[in-house]
């Protein structure tokens, strides 16, 4: 059976992403939690991981250490990964990629924290320009092939991609526009997403630098978690 590592589900938006894909797919993995270490710089994650970041999947002695390279991985070993037709999955990818390498500004700004409820100070011509890119994108998708996901009738890796970005949505309350926030409301009311935010609820471990990055950008006006 596969071992997936991750971290902290309140804070660890690339974790979810395969996480949530295989237990959409239905793919069976055990799942092995590390938390964030404060001041370690993230060393002690070396001793499963390459690179020393998370989401690290182990499948016997072939370890694939990038969110990415584990959909690709997993896509060669089960159907579904990505949609079937090639015009469509070639979209999905290009889509799924824009993610895993850009979206810096939203990324840095509206960092991943599911369980609070944030009023963001302001919202910056960068980040709006952010914002209007995946709503843009997500439209897009809808549009083209139809709905409910990205790519069409089935949840795909490109909508495992944009799952952290839900959580952001309903953070922060972000607008994006058009159809784009009643998908973000479909991926959070998915089975996999529920399970993953009641978990990041429960938690009660709180990691500094992360708690700071929220406090820079606005007023919390809820913590939803359990106590520390």
């Amino acid at each position: 059976m596969y071992a997936l590592y991750i971290a902290n589900k309140n804070y660890s938006s690339w974790s979810l992403r395969p996480w949530v894909l295989m237990k959409a797919l239905g793919i069976p993995f055990e799942e092995r939690l590390v938390v964030f270490q404060e001041g370690s710089n993230w060393q002690p994650f070396r001793s499963f991981s390459p690179a020393g970041l998370v989401p690290c999947l182990h499948d016997g002695r072939t370890v694939v250490w990038d969110s990415l390279g584990i959909a690709e991985y997993l896509a060669e070993r089960h159907p579904g990964v990505w949609p079937a037709a090639s015009g469509t999955r070639a979209w999905a990818r290009c889509a799924a990629a824009e993610m895993h390498s850009g979206f810096s500004v939203l990324r840095n700004i509206c960092t991943m924290n599911c369980g609070l409820r944030i009023r963001l100070r302001e919202v910056s011509p960068a980040l709006q320009r952010n914002l209007d890119r995946v709503g843009e994108l997500w439209n897009e998708g809808l549009d083209r092939f139809g709905g409910p996901f990205l790519a069409g009738a089935a949840f795909t890796a490109v909508d495992a991609f944009y799952a952290p970005v839900a959580f952001r949505v309903q953070t922060y309350d972000l607008r994006l526009g058009g159809a784009a926030n009643g998908y973000a409301s479909r991926l959070l009311a998915l089975q996999p997403m529920q399970e993953w935010y009641a978990a990041a609820l429960k938690e009660t471990w709180r990691e500094k630098a992360h708690e700071a990055e929220a406090l820079e950008v606005g007023a919390v006006l809820q913590d939803l978690r359990a106590k520390a």
